[in-house]
């Protein structure tokens, strides 16, 4: 990849950063700017991603942590199986991390609502109370959030925004990794995470093959690509190609 690539490249995630976080405030009528504050729940901290957001330089504005939040990840620690134990002290890694970057402002703030029990429910009311916007991956938290008139960053709408778009008739590498719903359909996956379903490739499982894009589908879930399998098109192309007759060989009478 050259620079002028690179250079390109990263204009376009800022555009999309940009863009990604006015329509954020503009599907509230925010007239805010994007200086506020951010408050990151329990499921930001234990995801991480907030820190190579943050060393992007995509994230500027003053972090809040709640003392609450930080409550349920040391409760996690101390009481949850291990996966929950061992993802709690990373959350609280995290904090530490954030704490330790020079280039933004993070407060760890006492505000409580003691006659609010679920802590998502002490989220969006400190959200409102500060006029902070709430960084979650959480979905159900982020509808609710958005109901109650709360900017919600969502980190996994972010990534979904910046997967790579495919138009139909482009050509992709692919490896089929399973059969699909319909026993001829092969299932692989881009590295964004993409689903594409290849028909005609089950019997091509573990194999990396050429496909052309015939259609997308968007879903709740993201977009699904459905494809065929460039050698398959070419097969079915000949297969209607009508045979022609052998055109009979002229005979050039010998001399006497």
């Amino acid at each position: 990849m050259n620079l002028s690539t690179v250079i390109l490249t990263f204009a376009t995630i800022n555009v999309i950063v940009a863009i990604y976080i006015i329509w954020a405030l503009g599907k509230h009528g925010d007239k805010k700017t994007v200086s506020q504050q951010i408050i990151l729940d329990t499921c930001a901290l234990i995801d991480g991603r907030v820190i190579d957001i943050i060393h992007t330089g995509f994230i500027s504005q003053p972090i809040l942590v709640p003392q609450f939040v930080l409550a349920e990840l040391q409760y996690l620690a101390d009481h949850g199986d291990s996966h929950k134990r061992e993802r709690a002290r990373f959350g609280l890694d995290i904090v530490r991390e954030l704490q330790a970057m020079p280039r933004i402002k993070v407060t760890i703030t006492s505000e409580d609502f003691a006659q609010i029990k679920e802590v998502d429910d002490k989220l969006i009311a400190l959200a409102k109370k500060t006029g902070s916007m709430l960084y979650t991956i959480d979905y159900n938290l982020n509808k609710v959030a958005q109901i109650e008139g709360v900017i919600v960053l969502n980190v996994n709408e972010l990534a979904q925004a910046m997967r790579p778009q495919y138009l139909p008739g482009e050509h992709l590498d692919i490896k089929i990794t399973q059969v699909g719903q319909e026993p001829t359909q092969g299932v692989g996956y881009l590295d964004d995470g993409t689903m594409v379903v290849v028909e005609h490739a089950a019997k091509r499982i573990g194999q990396r093959i050429q496909v052309e894009c015939s259609r997308i589908l968007q879903t709740q879930a993201g977009k699904m690509m459905f494809a065929i399998a460039l050698n398959q098109n070419q097969n079915w192309q000949q297969k209607q190609r009508p045979n022609k007759p052998a055109q009979p060989r002229l005979q050039v009478p010998q001399a006497n």
